[in-house]
């Protein structure tokens, strides 16, 4: 049990790892992986760009240096509170416009911290940790996206990508010069979750058909490993046969 466990201090709540010369993954190893949100750093030439923050009770940007070396935009790929809990740390915070709403006042119900932000979560407690207590702290955000909007940092470019299904206002993010897709929840290498408050199973399908089209070379998820180009196929096929045998008419 994590209640078992000495508690884990700030200092050892992170973990940075450096996937390439400007990508590094960003993650709270002390959450069990169904939980543990990946968090996408990557460094451009005029600013940096992270790509979700995590639960947000240890300060993310105090605690992982590279996020106050220089410039930043930080973007949510949805609001469900492990992957905005740090959001409010930085000036610069973009989300989809439907899910606008909810990062400004992230009340527990809307991010789902009601449901899944318990002590359960962890294999060691973060220290100072109440789960009656936790919140997401408010974010108002800067900017509001839409499909086909660019997160541009000077040398490098990613197209927004609208994926609703898991949730109305889901984001990836793609970058076309390199392949590499920064998807968030609507697809990873485990358990697909479409079953959420506001979560809708059509528009999830309909997403995963979608993305069948991008040329991706490699994904990097809201949750577990990264995978490639194969794996990706296998996965919406997967969850697309899984959708034809429970009686649902998918379109082509």
């Amino acid at each position: 049990m994590a209640g078992s466990l000495e508690p884990a201090g700030a200092a050892e709540w992170y973990e940075t790892i450096r996937m390439a010369d400007d990508l590094t993954l960003i993650h709270e190893p002390w959450i069990k992986p169904f939980y543990r949100c990946n968090m996408w750093h990557v460094r451009g030439r005029d600013r940096d760009l992270l790509f979700d923050s995590g639960l947000g009770h240890v300060s993310l940007r105090r605690e992982v240096a590279l996020l106050a070396e220089r410039p930043l935009v930080c973007v949510a790929s949805h609001t469900h509170f492990d992957h905005i809990g740090s959001h409010h740390e930085f000036e610069e915070r973009w989300v989809h416009r439907a899910e606008a709403a909810i990062l400004a006042e992230p009340r527990n119900d809307w991010t789902l911290a009601d449901r899944y932000a318990t002590d359960e979560m962890f294999d060691r407690l973060p220290q100072g940790w109440d789960a009656a207590k936790y919140r997401v702290q408010p974010a108002p955000p800067q900017r509001l996206l839409q499909h086909g909007d660019l997160v541009d940092l000077g040398d490098r470019v990613f197209e927004v990508i609208h994926t609703p299904g898991h949730s109305p206002g889901g984001i990836g993010l793609f970058e076309s010069a390199s392949g590499i897709f920064l998807s968030g929840d609507i697809i990873y290498d485990g358990p697909l979750i479409d079953d959420a408050y506001h979560s809708n199973q059509e528009d999830y399908a309909a997403t995963l058909q979608h993305l069948r089209a991008l040329n991706v070379s490699v994904v990097h998820g809201g949750h577990f490993p990264s995978f490639g180009r194969t794996r990706f196929g296998q996965i919406i096929e997967e969850y697309l046969k899984n959708r034809r045998k429970a009686g649902c008419h998918l379109g082509s």
